[in-house]
């Protein structure tokens, strides 16, 4: 073994990288060496200290065994390119000794992950390691191996696996000596001599998590092409070298964890000036409940603007320092959630002032968000012949555009879109969470960057049944995984909280029995701590829940209205009644002549294309319309839509400049998660839940800015209290009539529902008392609605057929999801199925495309905008700038509007290696007519004031 380390002690020409612009070759074993001592300091500074722990009673030894067990196995991942790999390129393969080249004995292709697999499972058995079974530590180590490049592969250990097939397909007696002889090296050099009893399923995920990390780090260019060049003598040489040079890797990546240090509550919650009465009582009673029963799953259930973030950000905190977790992942419904709190989570960390501790912001399409940088977008030629990552396998190289510097600002490594998620504070939406349970490639890579941290699931309810189940099944992981949750929800069922309680707590390992009939849904408004450790619950001191609920109660009305929506017309003969827009009008007309802030939330984007027109020609806007009317939706270009969204959150803020008059006709882009007031608000008809999250952004701020600051008109402060205009389209006989165009955005029982219930109140008057009467109306339509449907037999039925497709859908759902920790036998298990994250569905429908809209001057030029300002270059790959703007300028379109596109509307040539370019579809519009392009029987065309405006023939 000794000799083996020293100079010419072992045979080192066979290749591991290879760099064809500058034809260095890079020694396999040098590699191996690499990922182990980079393998060895991710244990140090990047895993957390209860994954470490996690890792070790996974294997049943100490912590400083187990490290050394992780270094080995991280190292040894690309055993398998001692075989047929090595004649992949023919000048690293000329350099391979005459001796290995003689000994190739008919060996075959076979992948290196599976090569690696399969020759391990040999040499781990000859070292002592268990391989009978499936769930063997043996085996699981070998399946880490195959596991390397984001798939486990299947193990058959009396089939291709066995010794005597293996040998034969990986060369003679010479490469099966040198593998031998690696893995005894490696071994020795790691220090890991003890060979576990037990190895589980979260400790398995864990490790090849960390095997991935330490892979691709020491795979950058810019790492191991300087060693190529300067080559160590021997192994000894070399271990002791990337020993020292591994801490620097780790910490240009942006991974390592650092310790916020400990401030006062005002200083790092900006606005915020002390805790409010339910924050006070979770401070105060939740650190003595961790303290004892460890860490767990809380769920806090709160009024609109009361302060949920808040409370989530104390509460991982604490549950950090009990569970030995460290940092935030952030998980919202929405892009613009997402945006709105990812400022917030920046705010918050910086306010800690760290030397350095990167937020990053995970979802398809963060580019858009100006706070980010162009790093994301980067392009970099691969130069690595093996990466299976290639295409984002530079990302971290240092480009010439750099950012102001920021402590939060995410740089290098962390950019990659598979990596964000590593870093200690994030935020993504819903889906960049949900596909790690889903069998989507590096599914362990999300399980481990999950794990690491204290994971706050924001609008819980607004997920669909079929995401519902994606989330139940990631609990039993993050349950198994000791990875404290927090739930938030303004408008959630108990029936929901039960179930994601019960989810997590069966997945930390307490029995089913312990489960049946525990109610942990929280008071409300109030807050519930349910340990993983046993079936206990600690709630909200019933007075703090008392005085909580009466310092944020106000009285506020939902009205309903019945209007006649455009797509029906009314038979000839029928009384002339009050059209959608003309009521509309009749609502936003006062905040016109008085001033002050409302806002128009359309079902629809056309609803809303039409009534900002109906607004602008119709209202007597005193300096025009320009600056005092907004029209925010989807289908606007990103660049337009993003400044848009914030110019609003900044002028109805609770801190911004309060306009003298602004209204703003959205969709449901608002509905959640922004922290913005208006004085007047209009609906179109939808479930109750979301009618209540709406009515949250009514005079939110009252109880912050009290009846005296001066920021609303004189005509709203005469009001004795802020009322939702809710508009019911109803056919000519008054019966609830839901266009066409409405019926996949909703549940039809719930819009039902709703307005029978609305349609009951006197006057069709809701009157209600925030927050008191929120989660009684909440079951009434969202919980158990047997009773409410039961009142009218249309709507039983309607009810009947929502339990069915609720059902059908968790069904769906059920059929893509990885088994939980304790159903997995073989790891390969979590990949029975093939997903890509792209076509993983973590919610029901054709994923939208993206529409990029270009225009075609005369001279046939293609240009970004009408003007012909920004031309854009088809026959080259585009700049990180370039690629930047063309991004900056797409919008998302659902896949059958664009489904029967010609050869023109297809990404040029020269985009196919841009990840994110390469499937846009173009929009080519003439830049001197507004005419429509047709695809097939849809006509789109991009208006500069109202978006991509779509029709669609019969």
């Amino acid at each position: 073994m000794l000799e083996d380390a020293r100079f010419g002690g072992i045979d080192v020409s066979p290749w591991g990288k290879f760099d064809r612009g500058l034809l260095a070759v890079y020694p396999l074993l040098f590699h191996l060496l690499d990922v182990a001592a980079v393998a060895g300091e991710v244990w140090d500074r990047v895993l957390t200290a209860g994954q470490r722990q996690l890792i070790a009673d996974g294997m049943g030894v100490p912590l400083g065994e187990a490290r050394c067990l992780v270094m080995f196995v991280a190292g040894l991942h690309d055993l398998g390119k001692l075989a047929q790999f090595q004649q992949r390129e023919s000048h690293p393969w000329a350099r391979v000794s005459l001796a290995l080249r003689a000994d190739t004995a008919g060996w075959q292709r076979m992948p290196h992950e599976r090569a690696s697999m399969h020759s391990a499972l040999q040499l781990l058995e000859e070292a002592g390691y268990n391989t009978d079974a499936s769930d063997s530590p043996g085996v699981r180590v070998a399946q880490i191996l195959g596991g390397h490049h984001g798939r486990f592969l299947q193990l058959d250990l009396d089939g291709a696996a066995k010794a005597s097939r293996v040998n034969l397909a990986l060369g003679g007696p010479k490469w099966q000596d040198l593998r031998r002889r690696y893995f005894a090296l490696l071994r020795h050099l790691t220090g890991a001599q003890v060979v576990p009893l037990r190895l589980s399923v979260p400790a398995s995920v864990l490790m090849t998590g960390v095997g991935v990390i330490a892979d691709r780090l020491a795979s950058q260019r810019h790492y191991w092409l300087a060693k190529a060049q300067a080559p160590a003598f021997g192994a000894a040489e070399h271990w002791a070298q990337t020993v020292k040079d591994a801490p620097q890797l780790v910490d240009g990546s942006g991974l390592a964890r650092v310790e916020l240090p400990q401030m006062p509550f005002a200083g790092v919650h900006h606005g915020v000036d002390a805790p409010n009465d339910l924050q006070s009582s979770l401070i105060r009673q939740l650190p003595s409940a961790v303290e004892v029963k460890g860490p767990g799953i809380v769920v806090v259930t709160d009024t609109t603007g009361a302060g949920k973030t808040v409370t989530a950000l104390e509460a991982a905190k604490i549950l950090n320092a009990a569970a030995g977790t460290a940092g935030v992942a952030w998980l919202l419904p929405t892009t613009a959630t997402a945006d709105a709190a990812y400022e917030v989570l920046e705010a918050y960390v910086a306010a800690h002032r760290p030397e350095r501790a990167p937020v990053t912001l995970v979802y398809s399409h963060s580019w858009l968000n100006t706070a980010y940088t162009d790093h994301q977008v980067a392009v970099h030629e691969p130069s690595t012949t093996d990466e299976f990552w290639d295409d984002d396998e530079e990302a971290g190289i240092e480009g010439a555009e750099r950012p102001q510097e920021r402590v939060t600002v995410p740089d290098g490594w962390l950019r990659g879109w598979d990596r964000a998620l590593l870093a200690q504070f994030t935020v993504a939406t819903h889906d960049q969470a949900l596909m790690a349970a889903l069998p989507v490639r590096f599914s362990a890579l999300r399980l481990l960057a999950l794990s690491g941290r204290t994971v706050i699931v924001d609008e819980a309810h607004s997920m669909s049944p079929f995401m519902q189940q994606l989330l139940n099944r990631l609990l039993r992981w993050l349950g198994a995984l000791g990875c404290p949750v927090v739930i938030l929800s303004a408008t959630m069922p108990a029936r929901l909280s039960n179930e994601l309680v019960h989810n997590y707590r069966a997945g930390s390992g307490r029995p089913r029995s312990s489960l049946a009939g525990l109610n942990a849904a929280p008071s409300y408004p109030g807050w519930v701590f349910a340990a993983a450790a046993d079936a206990s619950l600690t709630r909200m001191d019933p007075d703090a829940c008392a005085a909580h609920a009466a310092r944020h109660r106000r009285q506020a009305a939902i009205r309903l209205y019945p209007v006649r929506h455009p797509s029906h017309n009314d038979p000839d003969g029928t009384p002339e009644r009050e059209s959608r827009l003309d009521r509309i009008a009749a609502e936003i007309a006062p905040v016109v002549t008085g001033g002050g802030c409302a806002a128009v939330v359309c079902a629809t984007v056309a609803d809303a294309q039409a009534t900002y027109q109906h607004l602008r020609d119709t209202l007597a806007w005193p300096a025009g319309p320009d600056g005092d009317l907004a029209l925010l939706h989807a289908r606007l270009p990103g660049h337009q839509r993003e400044s848009l969204t914030r110019l609003v959150r900044e002028r109805l803020g609770p801190t911004g400049r309060r306009p003298e008059r602004l209204v703003v006709v959205t969709t449901s882009l608002l509905d959640m998660s922004l922290n913005i007031d208006v004085d007047v608000m209009v609906s179109d008809l939808a479930s109750l839940e979301r009618l209540l999250q709406r009515l949250g952004r009514l005079w939110r701020f009252e109880n912050l800015w009290g009846p005296d600051s001066g920021r609303r008109p004189a005509w709203v402060r005469q009001l004795e209290r802020p009322r939702l205009s809710v508009l019911q389209p109803t056919d000519h006989g008054g019966r609830i009539l839901i266009p066409a165009a409405w019926r996949t955005i909703e549940a039809a029982f719930l819009t039902h529902a709703t307005a029978t219930y609305l349609s009951r109140q006197p006057e069709h008057t809701l009157s209600l008392t925030l927050p008191d009467n929120i989660q009684h109306l909440v079951e009434t339509v969202h919980g158990d609605a047997t009773e409410l449907a039961r009142t009218a037999p249309a709507l039983e039925q309607r009810h009947t057929a929502y339990t069915s497709r609720r059902r059908a859908e968790e069904h769906l759902s059920a059929l893509h999801l990885i088994p939980t920790p304790r159903h997995t036998a073989s790891l390969a298990d979590l990949h029975r199925q093939h997903l890509h994250a792209r076509e993983a569905a973590t919610r029901l429908g054709a994923l939208p495309r993206r529409l990029l809209p270009v225009y075609r001057t005369p001279d046939g030029t293609l240009t970004l905008d009408r003007a012909g300002t920004h031309l854009l270059r088809l026959d080259h790959v585009p700049t990180t700038r370039q690629a930047r703007r063309i991004l900056e300028h797409t919008l998302p379109v659902p896949t059958a509007w664009v489904a029967e596109r010609r050869r023109e509307h297809y990404a040029p040539a020269a985009w196919s290696t841009h990840a994110l370019l390469a499937e846009l579809v173009l929009l080519p519009q003439n830049s001197e007519t507004s005419a429509a392009v047709r695809f097939g029987r849809h006509a789109l065309h991009l208006d500069p004031e109202l978006g991509l405006v779509a029709h669609h023939d019969q």
